[in-house]
């Protein structure tokens, strides 16, 4: 019985089933993590959707930016962008119930001495308190108005948190944290524009994991959404998106001894970016 953290697949279905096979997957003893952003510039969405729906309690999902954004997109608060790859989700006889899934996932996940979230935690927010908050986003996702929350939910503002926040603005800078977040300064504040490697960083920001004295330090936090960031693995912190739909690596992580699997890409290479 073991339990594997897979980083974002985005719609690579078939790479997905060869990364299961080539590690043995036992859908009758094993559990998969996923880090979030299941669908998505890959070219099988719709599949992967079904996949881990279908697995029942097999798989545990956080939401990531692109699950969201279909959500958004489903509930026509949004128009779809030139780089989507959700049209078969949209049109297929089952939306409804694969979507009413989806928006049932958690934005947070804490199991075994380690928590999942799809992009990072602010430094002010311990464990504790970011599950509580995330519990509150997940409270407005499942509401019969979440349409609503949904058409507030995206903005670059407020872009630092603080307890007194309340309503969309509060929802929206947890969302942010939890699945947009790359950099911020050492007062918390994100920033949202860098998206490449380590280098070139804007003054002042650094590596949301590496702000002195974070709350949430000392726990394994497992992570995705910084594909050019790629396969990072210390004590505290497993950020395993290795740019699967960019034609790298999709990665799992056995969480009982930290072993790597890999999926080898390359067949995607091109195919997302020029969609």
């Amino acid at each position: 019985m073991s339990t594997y953290a897979i980083g974002d697949v985005q719609g690579c279905y078939d790479e997905l089933r060869r990364l299961l096979e080539a590690f043995g997957f036992d859908p009758a003893h094993d559990t998969l993590w996923f880090v979030g952003d299941l669908v998505n510039r890959g070219p099988q969405s719709l599949e992967t959707l079904r996949f881990v729906r279908g697995l029942g309690k097999r798989a545990v999902t956080v939401l990531g930016n692109h699950d969201l954004s279909l959500l958004v997109i489903a509930a026509g608060r949004a128009k779809p962008h030139r780089s989507d790859t959700i049209d078969a989700i949209l049109r297929a006889h089952d939306r409804e119930e694969l979507l009413d899934w989806l928006r049932h996932r958690k934005m947070m996940h804490v199991e075994g001495g380690c928590a999942m979230v799809h992009a990072g935690l602010l430094p002010q927010w311990t464990i504790e308190r970011a599950q509580a908050l995330a519990a509150e986003v997940e409270s407005a996702l499942r509401a019969p108005d979440y349409a609503d929350f949904l058409t507030h939910m995206y903005g670059n503002t407020p872009a630092v948190w603080d307890d007194a926040l309340a309503g969309y603005e509060r929802l929206r800078v947890v969302v942010n944290a939890m699945t947009r977040l790359r950099l911020c300064d050492a007062a918390g504040r994100m920033e949202f524009s860098h998206k490449t490697a380590l280098t070139d960083l804007p003054p002042g920001f650094m590596p949301w994991f590496d702000v002195p004295g974070r709350a949430s330090a000392g726990t394994p936090i497992i992570c995705g959404h910084w594909a050019a960031l790629g396969l990072v693995l210390t004590d505290d912190l497993l950020s395993i998106d290795t740019g699967c739909v960019w034609g790298r690596e999709l990665s799992a992580l056995r969480l009982e001894d930290r072993r790597l699997f890999q999926w080898d890409c390359r067949a995607l290479r091109g195919r997302a970016s020029a969609q």
